[in-house]
């Protein structure tokens, strides 16, 4: 349906055929900017530091903040990725016809150019003295308004929406007003760039794995299935890298990771997203304990180049990075929030009981594995607010992971917490291919065929086992999650671009849903 203009909108559609009409093109093809706003301000002032007397002369080009007409000058800002710059129109430089063109035709959101040379205001701002301007692209609906509030002595910029889903289905907009979002994605960056480096410095090769797999696996998700045309095959996106980064370990690859997109069709959250941002890596020759130290002195290594610290505020917490963190035997943590104890309920009736027994309402119908994963979730989950990790899980929910040498029932898993939120997950991963086959068999006759955590046998993933997988570590972590806390956000939606939203008149979950553990 063609875009019902607003009335603002056709007095700026005007103002583009008026431009035409006088020769302006409103959309042209090239730029010919000698300086961002920043390199502009500095160089100023390196001539100042010279005690160069001429003036620097700049072309620079950004999107029209403000106007302020004043008779025969006017100021205006315009605001490009480095900052914001003060341009000063004049009258007698320009003529009268060529300022009044800049008042009349000339809006706020409109991207221009401008050269001219650089002076300071009496009040000190460093502003260009337009010489000559022209517009780069018009702005035909107007962007949202913004004001200015003085934070920390310095002025920021926030949006005036009606909702905090107009700035997520929006999110251009929101962007172009708010330099404070930018930041949150510049950071984003940084994280990714950062675990990046850590990885590469100490051996590890990042490998690219397929996102439509024929057979899903890795992790306790329902899949997107797709259809692949000309091979007539039912395809998923992935919901892990897991198989297939293991697949290279037999290859004789020792140290591989990947950073890249899984894809769950489940639940929408404050901390889940059905397509997310996932850190996975495959240790050859390590164990889960090994893996425990790297991270921590992963995540220290982060903040260190991202923050330059290894604190962090996150939701009023002042959490500590610092390695060694916290270490939580999980069947000790649960029968000290709880009084059960898990290994003496070998089955989910029993289990179910004493939960029963002590007040805890289980899950109907749920499997051991799952009544575990509701007491972990409610009882201990929301009280890890310092780096945390929870270790030793039983097996029956870990089908990927390595039993313990003298507890066959529990596996070398660990879970990190941090801030009352999962981060990251990892095994000593389970190398024997006939005890594998058996999990998955054990899988299927646990979980209903319709449950979303049972997993499917990937017989290519058995083959490959077959021909020897050395003894591994193994880890998964969120980068969403992970810059939820290095920027304070309560909401994944906060640090995605384009996060998935519900149709509009759909009924939408709270953008930060739960309270402050």
């Amino acid at each position: 349906m063609p875009h019902q203009y607003t009335p603002l909108e056709k007095i700026r559609l005007e103002k583009i055929h008026r431009l035409r009409e006088l020769g302006l093109e409103p959309y042209p093809n090239r730029a010919q900017r000698t300086h961002t706003t920043a390199e502009a301000k500095s160089a100023l002032e390196t001539a100042e530091a010279a005690g160069d007397a001429a003036a620097p002369q700049v072309t620079v080009a950004g999107r029209l903040r403000a106007m302020r007409p004043m008779g025969k000058i006017t100021f205006a800002h315009i605001e490009d990725e480095s900052g914001r710059l003060q341009l000063f129109f004049q009258a007698n430089t320009l003529g009268k016809e060529r300022l009044k063109q800049f008042n009349k035709l000339f809006d706020l959101g409109d991207f221009i150019q401008a050269s001219g040379f650089l002076f300071r205001t009496r009040t000190g701002e460093i502003t260009v003295h337009v010489q000559d301007f022209r517009m780069l692209a018009k702005a035909i609906t107007p962007l949202p308004p913004a004001k200015d509030e003085i934070v920390d002595g310095k002025v920021v910029r926030h949006a005036v929406l009606a909702d905090p889903e107009t700035r997520y289905r929006q999110r251009y907009a929101d962007l172009a007003v708010n330099p404070e979002v930018r930041d949150i994605f510049r950071t984003r960056a940084h994280i990714v760039r950062a675990l990046r480096q850590f990885l590469d410095e100490r051996g590890f090769l990042e490998v690219e794995t397929p996102v439509l797999q024929p057979i899903y696996g890795g992790a306790a998700a329902r899949p997107f299935v797709t259809y692949h045309n000309q091979l007539k095959q039912k395809l998923y996106l992935r919901i892990s890298f897991e198989l297939y980064l293991k697949r290279l370990l037999v290859g004789m690859f020792e140290k591989v990771y990947e950073i890249g997109r899984d894809f769950r069709n489940e639940g929408i959250s404050f901390k889940h997203n059905p397509e997310f941002t996932q850190l996975e890596f495959y240790w050859a020759y390590a164990d889960y304990l090994q893996v425990m130290a790297l991270v921590e002195e992963m995540l220290a290594f982060v903040a260190d180049q991202v923050l330059g610290r290894r604190t962090l505020t996150w939701q009023g917490h002042e959490i500590d990075l610092t390695p060694p963190w916290r270490r939580v035997e999980l069947r000790q943590g649960v029968r000290e929030a709880t009084g059960i104890d898990i290994a003496q309920h070998p089955d989910a009736a029993s289990l179910a009981a004493a939960m029963k027994a002590q007040g805890i309402e289980p899950k109907a119908g749920a499997p051991r594995g799952k009544l575990i994963d509701q007491l972990v979730s409610d009882f201990l989950e929301p009280t890890f607010i310092q780096p945390t990790f929870l270790y030793d899980y039983p097996r029956d929910i870990s089908p990927l992971a390595k039993a313990k040498p003298d507890d066959p029932q529990t596996v070398e898993r660990f879970e990190g917490f941090i801030g009352g939120m999962e981060l990251c997950n990892a095994f000593t991963e389970l190398n024997d291919p006939l005890d594998q086959e058996a999990r998955f068999l054990e899988m299927g006759r646990t979980y209903a065929a319709d449950d979303e955590e049972r997993h499917p046998i990937d017989e290519d993933y058995l083959r490959a086992m077959r021909y020897g997988m050395p003894p591994t570590g193994g880890f998964g972590m969120g980068i969403d999650r992970l810059t939820m806390l290095f920027t304070d956000k309560r909401s994944i939606r906060e640090v995605i671009l384009f996060p998935h939203l519900r149709e509009r008149g759909d009924a939408e979950p709270p953008a930060s849903e739960p309270q402050q553990p």
